[in-house]
């Protein structure tokens, strides 16, 4: 793997980092105002986004490269309501998506087929991230203003658990 793409690579391990960090602010910002269950969400959001710069972080030492730690930025404390939250976090998550597209371009255009493979699993999963903060938000945008349909929402994100995503090594073991 060439360095640019080593670099840009980098880069994404703090951006995937920077998410984590952002969505764990958004669950103490979600607790702050007594919604668990938004929390819970977020708080599971935030441990998926680890996994994702882990993805990058051993991916790069696989192909022999260097792993460069960036530092994160300071994530907003509070928001203006559970809808302005998931409004930033769908703005964040085709944010993402837009850096995905790039290091898979960038993959192309460095002739890294390897790489561009490697990107694929998160093309797909950057669908699945927009396809359902898109869905939440349009689902606060209807209930606006009525509590009681937020804490019907909360009741149904409290139940979102955390499933670290398959590898080969644990569906090796899991058929054993």
């Amino acid at each position: 793997m060439n360095k640019k793409l080593e670099d840009a690579l980098n880069k994404q391990i703090s951006a995937e980092m920077n998410s984590s960090y952002l969505y764990l602010a958004m669950a103490a910002y979600f607790e702050s105002i007594n919604l668990p269950g938004f929390a819970n969400w977020m708080e599971v959001q935030a441990q998926e986004e680890m996994v994702h710069a882990m993805k990058f972080y051993k991916y790069i030492f696989d192909r022999s490269g260097r792993v460069e730690l960036m530092s994160i930025e300071k994530p907003p404390l509070k928001w203006n309501s559970p809808l302005n939250a998931f409004d930033e976090t769908l703005k964040h998550e085709k944010k993402i998506t837009s850096m995905i597209n790039n290091l898979a371009l960038l993959a192309i255009e460095e002739r890294d087929l390897i790489t561009h493979n490697f990107m694929q699993w998160f093309l797909t999963e950057q669908v699945e991230e927009e396809k359902t903060a898109n869905s939440l938000f349009e689902k606060l945008r209807m209930i606006e203003s009525s509590t009681d349909a937020l804490f019907i929402i909360d009741k149904e994100l409290a139940t979102r658990v955390f499933t670290p995503p398959a590898t080969a090594t644990t569906t090796a073991a899991t058929k054993a």
